[in-house]
């Protein structure tokens, strides 16, 4: 019998969730915290710690966490620290510790990472000014030239407006990049989630958020 089951008198329905709801509900609701197991050298950083350790570990304490030194005089859900024990599992290809606080602050506040959704490169001025006749691009010297006009030569002064694009390519090809491994961060703890077998009364489902929701068509499979 679980705590839970002491405390309600009964079991828990399964409840089914999609890995980025079960997030938000471990480490929002339940405010589960990583613990992350400190390196033991180079070689050991390098090769992150896997689900192995992960079962090992629950295997160690006997299946029965207890989650109340966390909340003072409430309780964190066995499941929520289940969640939390895989998401600091995550291997250094994938982010390793980064991305596994990245995922939990994002679950926390309940959002998803900004991939820049409509963002369009557009082509402005770097600087305008203001004055009583509107906004104007700034512009500087670039060169000379000699012009004749009217039978006289003058030299003038060749001006240029600088522009740049804003947002840059760059700013959203680094957002998508940076949302695409939180992704992938996402699907390789559902499948941790699904393969250990230990969430008790959390089912996980197969839901997951759109891999490149800046495509035409939801890609989730691929």
């Amino acid at each position: 019998m679980t705590r839970l089951e002491r405390i309600h008198g009964k079991r828990q329905e399964p409840r089914t969730l999609g890995v980025q709801a079960i997030l938000e509900w471990a480490f929002g609701r339940e405010k589960a915290q990583l613990e992350l197991p400190p390196p033991q050298d180079v070689e050991a950083e390098a090769q992150g710690y896997g689900l192995e350790y992960v079962l090992y570990q629950r295997a160690q304490l006997g299946c029965q966490i207890d989650g109340g030194r966390y909340k003072i005089g409430s309780y964190t859900h066995e499941d929520a620290e289940v969640v939390a024990a895989v998401v600091a599992s995550l291997p250094d290809a994938l982010g390793g510790r980064r991305m596994a606080i990245r995922i939990a602050e994002l679950a926390r506040a309940g959002l998803t990472p900004d991939w820049m959704p409509g963002a369009v490169p557009r082509c402005v001025p770097v600087e305008v000014r203001r004055n009583q006749h509107g906004v104007r691009a700034k512009t500087e010297i670039v060169g000379t030239a000699h012009v004749t006009w009217r039978g006289r030569t003058r030299r003038v002064d060749i001006l240029a407006c600088p522009v740049t694009w804003r947002p840059h390519p760059d700013q959203i090809a680094d957002a998508r990049r940076a949302y695409e491994a939180w992704w992938q961060a996402l699907d390789w703890v559902r499948e941790g989630l699904v393969t250990g077998g230990m969430l008790r009364e959390v089912v996980v489902s197969e839901v997951m958020p759109r891999r490149r929701p800046w495509g035409q068509i939801d890609d989730t499979s691929l």
